[in-house]
């Protein structure tokens, strides 16, 4: 199974052109999702809590995610202390996930937003940066409801999406319409079985 590492910067789309591989055939796995299922776990909320303390959380226990969030992106010490909290946990899930379905598909699609930054790269076949333009990120975060200096946070916290593009191996432009972006990821896809199935063929 060929392993590929989807990642862009926020509100780029990374998720849309996941769901769009996984509408193909590939097997997609997302790293936030995984997240969120860490987040249910007693034993990590408590690192958790002692990393942030307890203004990060609810009076029933949860994670407050929007006061997390308000806090480790305001201190990059902070936010690189929670990420190695929870990153070998991911990767460990991943890991596991990708080897339960090797047998089953040729191409794997792994959305992991910090790609480049953690330098996870090196544990991926191919790795693509869905890009578009970062004021049209900005607009269609603020129709799903996320403040422009949030979202703005959250982008400065990421490399320069020129210099994803640069180190990726392939890259989805989404700035366009959504047959644009269905396209490419068609032709992308293609390319990818075929590498797949090259790659089974040597090792047969």
């Amino acid at each position: 199974m060929l392993v590929v590492g989807l990642t862009g910067n926020y509100g780029m789309g990374k998720s849309r052109i996941l769901s769009l591989f996984e509408k193909l055939g590939a097997f997609a796995l997302d790293s936030d999702k995984i997240v969120e299922s860490l987040l249910c776990r007693t034993d990590i909320l408590d690192k958790i809590r002692t990393l942030l303390g307890d203004d990060a959380f609810d009076k029933d226990g949860s994670l407050n995610k929007k006061m997390a969030a308000e806090l480790i992106f305001h201190d990059e010490m902070l936010r690189r202390s929670l990420e190695d909290i929870l990153h070998p946990l991911v990767l460990e899930r991943m890991r596991f996930l990708l080897k339960d379905r090797e047998m089953e598909n040729k191409v794997a699609v792994v959305e992991v937003p910090l790609l480049f930054e953690r330098g996870y790269e090196t544990g991926f076949d191919r790795t693509v940066t869905v890009f578009t333009a970062p004021e049209t990120a900005l607009d269609r975060l603020e129709k799903k409801g996320v403040g422009r200096q949030d979202a703005l946070l959250r982008m400065g916290s990421q490399l320069p999406i020129e210099e994803k593009i640069r180190r990726s191996d392939f890259v989805i432009d989404n700035k366009g319409s959504i047959e644009e972006t269905e396209k490419q990821v068609n032709l992308l896809y293609k390319k990818l079985l075929r590498e797949a199935e090259d790659e089974n063929n040597l090792r047969d």
